[in-house]
């Protein structure tokens, strides 16, 4: 049995759910998100709260059960709070610096990289060595921020290289003498 889809996601003031058969529209302050439940599971809307159940009992409902109350309960967050990554970028000359809608860094290539943001996500460079990204979907912001990071991963011998803030890089002893 789920535990994790036994739990109602509690709809917030300000937040307006559409139920149109499999298809859960979710409507906040900071935008507008759509998902489609699988076939497996009933969604509905019980006073301030939604409430998931499976339709059948198979393996497959079990399963989509719990993923499916995380991902509506993700996008109830993302259009009230929304969602947001950071990453460091740590080595000698590694720099980011936005240009229009673009991010531009400098992570010791011959060349700058740059990287158009994706619709739904904004760039921000609070400081030279810090790169924030931040969207109302939880999805595509941590798949923007895993792209960024596979550019330069941190290497293990210096440690320099694109992480997330507060990544911890196990170092490596270098050669010895």
């Amino acid at each position: 049995m789920s535990r994790i889809g036994k739990k109602t996601v509690p709809v917030p003031n300000g937040v307006q759910v559409t139920i149109a058969g499999q298809t859960v529209t979710v409507k906040g302050p900071k935008g507008q998100l759509a998902w489609t439940v699988a076939e497996e599971i009933e969604i509905r809307q019980e006073g301030g709260e939604l409430v998931l159940a499976k339709k059948v009992e198979t393996t497959r409902a079990q399963s989509m059960w719990g993923l499916s109350r995380t991902l509506v309960s993700n996008m109830v967050v993302g259009v009230t709070e929304g969602y947001e990554r950071t990453l460091e970028l740590v080595g000698v000359g590694y720099r980011a610096a936005m240009k229009g809608d673009t991010l531009s860094m400098q992570l010791g290539f011959s060349h700058d990289v740059e990287i158009k943001a994706p619709e739904g996500v904004a760039f921000a460079t609070p400081k030279q060595t810090e790169v924030k990204i931040s969207g109302i979907d939880k999805q595509l912001v941590g798949e923007t921020a895993a792209r960024i990071r596979r550019i330069r991963p941190p290497e293990p011998y210096k440690g320099k290289g694109v992480r997330y803030a507060g990544e911890k890089v196990r170092r490596k002893e270098g050669k010895k003498k």
